[in-house]
């Protein structure tokens, strides 16, 4: 196999990458001087050498602990629980939410073959049985698959005295309701809030 072929194939292996996007990419990285891929190669290398998951969390860091549950300004009382370390750069994106998080490492999915143990609800409620937990927000996808995680969850929660509940759904700003579909539309409804 050539080098080409080869780094087309692992170049496809990454999500969203095609072969066709894979081998303008290839060739993208041939047409430039050869001390950027030696970079981008040396920059790989440096990020599975050292990047790891927090102790707490889960969440990728450099260190034992990421820089959300090292923070003493965090609300440690509030943790919101995500699917992927990746969702909690989203949730960070608003500035709207000052807790902690922990990453549950998946989704619930029979199908893929990831069940309750591929997770890491058990570091949850551990988290929460320590004490000084008050809330966990839920903030998994909304597909069938997140919400069949969300059910497992709360149940995993119901024996602590800690509030659990979940992110709110509906129409994303910008949408048009006669292009939503009616379980957006019906989520939308349920959870209104009043007009202040």
């Amino acid at each position: 196999m050539s080098a080409i072929e080869d780094v087309v194939n692992e170049l496809s292996r990454l999500p969203t990458i095609g072969r066709k996007s894979a081998m303008r990419l290839t060739y993208h990285l041939l047409k430039q001087p050869p001390e950027q891929s030696k970079r981008l190669a040396s920059a790989l290398a440096v990020l599975t050498d050292r990047v790891r998951t927090c102790d707490r969390c889960h969440n990728l860091t450099e260190e034992t602990l990421c820089e959300i549950c090292a923070d003493p300004r965090r609300d440690h009382s509030l943790i919101c629980a995500v699917e992927e370390a990746g969702d909690i750069a989203a949730i960070e994106r608003t500035g709207e939410f000052r807790g902690v998080f922990h990453v549950l490492r998946g989704r619930l999915s029979p199908l893929d073959g990831v069940g309750p143990d591929d997770l890491t609800v058990d570091g949850l409620a551990r988290r929460v049985a320590a004490g000084g937990v008050r809330e966990v927000l839920i903030a998994t996808n909304p597909k069938l698959e997140g919400e069949a995680t969300a059910l497992y969850v709360q149940e995993q929660l119901a024996t602590f005295d800690v509030l659990v509940t979940r992110i709110a759904r509906g129409i994303p700003v910008g949408g048009d309701l006669e292009y939503a579909d009616g379980v957006t539309i019906a989520q939308a409804i349920t959870a209104r809030r009043e007009m202040k």
